[in-house]
């Protein structure tokens, strides 16, 4: 094959979808940090489907309109860096194929480059050793060889591509110490990867189709505008496995697979005889069918998400709409939280955070909300959240700025001081200069088996980081909060206040111990928020 028309795009984006669809859960697990956050593969695949959809809607002769269907359909439901970067490769995909009915192996590669070149320019910092890295070496060295062979057909074309999209990504870890300390390569990168492996499949005439139908419908279903994210009901449970499972090798990944099939933010956790569960599900009843033929039920809670986010909806509607200098867009999981943003003047909690990554469009979506807000401040409060808010910004006509808080301890700290009555100028500025100046800490579970920065961690183990760095971990909550404490405590001896935010999973005498070490080892204040958060037991804030 010479071109590439209408039909064989949408057949290779097909393709391309299905694969990246079947390999989500591997991309996932891919997380360089053993924490119940790993979402690469999950916020790819909800990114791809939704420009994959848009472009199956359009009913034209010309590749170029696909293209540009499908650029728009990646850039609105980008979700995660990965997820950003990716609408970016092909927003550059399209830009050089633009008005061509047909386009040809030349033309493909071209649209490649163009892709790489685009994606690096709307990142501020490019890192290496990530789908960056993949997309520019994989493009160049492609279209380089087809320099030397010119009669190559499209087959050809991305037969080669791959091979050096597949040697790039097995290099990200000699870029990259910590994919190599953990044995991995860029999940970003690999997603990537399993989008052009699928363009092939089609080419050949092997078009690859979804696997998991239940698991692509559910990453669909949480393709939800901002105001839907959340909705269900929060299930958590422990379980003591029966002696029929206690007694031989319980397979956790056929329980996982069934929840996840069932919901999203699923949280699986093992230790000996016992089974921990956190999921955010439809139809909970379900759940906990899947759950109990292996055990009797410890515990147990179920909260209805929808009704919660009803009143905090309610609680914000009756805010006056009257004009106002200023309007604040936030991102947080868990009610407790989700009502202190609201009490500290956020106009807009999108519900989300390590597990929900919001998407371009659901930002768009809150400031379009705002119509009667001169200017916009965005909270994004994740690190993984920062590109989809500033590329929400970079589409619409209005100020609006990102604040790039990557912790919800950034993120309260910053709306708490918010000054009303100050410029934008100086609100950008000092809020910059309070994040920047600011130490947290997080307490979660492993997921999974590794060795981080010299620290042996088994799954199943809590987890106690410190700005992105595993300090301890250990089978001890309240053991490994110490080590946490004395680090941050340490590195900002002349911090006044320490945040103490509680999540689901918070335990009341962990909590109390927690207060009494800190008001023993340190001068400091302490202030105890109960947050509700999911995943993360405990957070830390100090300024």
């Amino acid at each position: 094959m010479k071109r590439i028309n209408a039909e064989v795009f949408k057949a290779m984006l097909k393709s391309g979808a299905a694969n990246l669809s079947n390999n989500q859960r591997e991309i996932d697990a891919l997380n360089v940090f053993p924490v119940p956050d790993g979402d690469t593969g999950t916020n790819m695949t909800m990114t791809f489907d939704n420009g994959y959809k848009e472009a199956m809607a359009v009913y034209t002769a010309s590749v170029s309109d696909v293209a540009k269907a499908l650029s728009k359909g990646l850039l609105m439901g980008a979700r995660g860096n990965s997820g950003v970067i990716t609408s970016q490769i092909f927003r550059g995909f399209y830009q050089a194929i633009d008005g061509k009915k047909e386009i040809d192996v030349k033309d493909v590669a071209l649209a490649f480059e163009n892709g790489s070149a685009v994606a690096y320019k709307a990142i501020m910092k490019p890192v290496e050793g990530t789908i960056l890295t993949v997309i520019r070496e994989a493009s160049w060295y492609a279209a380089n060889e087809l320099k030397g062979k010119p009669k190559m057909n499209m087959e050809e074309y991305f037969s080669v591509l791959v091979q050096y999209a597949n040697t790039s990504l097995a290099s990200t870890p000699d870029l990259l110490p910590a994919l190599k300390e953990t044995g991995v390569v860029d999940s970003g990168g690999c997603g990537l990867v399993k989008i052009l492996e699928g363009f092939l499949a089609s080419l050949k005439g092997e078009d690859i189709t979804v696997r998991d139908q239940g698991l692509i419908e559910l990453t669909n279903a949480a393709v939800m505008s901002a105001s839907e994210e959340g909705f269900g009901y929060c299930t958590e449970f422990i379980i003591r496995l029966s002696p029929e499972y206690n007694n031989r090798k319980f397979d956790e990944n056929i329980l996982k697979n069934k929840l996840a099939s069932l919901g999203e933010s699923l949280v699986l956790v093992k230790d000996d005889d016992i089974i921990k569960v956190h999921v955010h599900t439809l139809k909970p009843g379900d759940a906990l069918n899947a759950a109990q033929r292996y055990g009797e039920f410890i515990k147990l809670k179920i909260e209805n998400m929808q009704e919660q986010h009803s009143n905090l909806i309610s609680e914000s509607s009756k805010k006056s709409k009257e004009h106002k200098k200023y309007g604040l867009i936030t991102v947080a999981a868990g009610q407790g939280l989700q009502e202190l943003f609201y009490e500290l003047r956020a106009d807009v909690v999108i519900s989300g955070g390590q597990t929900m990554n919001p998407s371009t469009e659901n930002f768009l979506e809150k400031i379009d909300e705002l119509d009667n807000c001169e200017n916009i401040f965005i909270f994004p409060n994740n690190s993984n959240i920062i590109l989809a808010a500033q590329q929400a910004c970079s589409i619409v006509d209005r100020k609006v700025i990102v604040i790039p808080t990557k912790s919800i301890q950034q993120g309260l700290s910053a709306i708490g001081m918010f000054n009303p009555e100050a410029s934008v100028e100086d609100n950008e500025r000092d809020l910059n200069e309070i994040i920047n100046n600011m130490e947290t800490g997080s307490l979660t579970y492993a997921i999974k088996n590794t060795s981080f920065d010299g620290i042996e961690v088994k799954e199943g183990d809590y987890i106690a980081m410190t700005n992105k760095q595993i300090v301890s971990a250990g089978k001890d909550m309240f053991e490994c909060i110490k080590v946490l404490l004395d680090k941050m405590l340490s590195a900002k001896e002349d911090a006044e206040l320490l945040t103490l935010i509680c999540g689901e999973d918070a335990d009341e005498e962990v909590t109390k111990k927690i207060i009494e070490y800190v008001e023993e080892n340190s001068e400091v204040e302490l202030e105890e928020i109960t947050g509700d958060q999911p995943v993360y037991a405990y957070l830390f804030g100090l300024e």
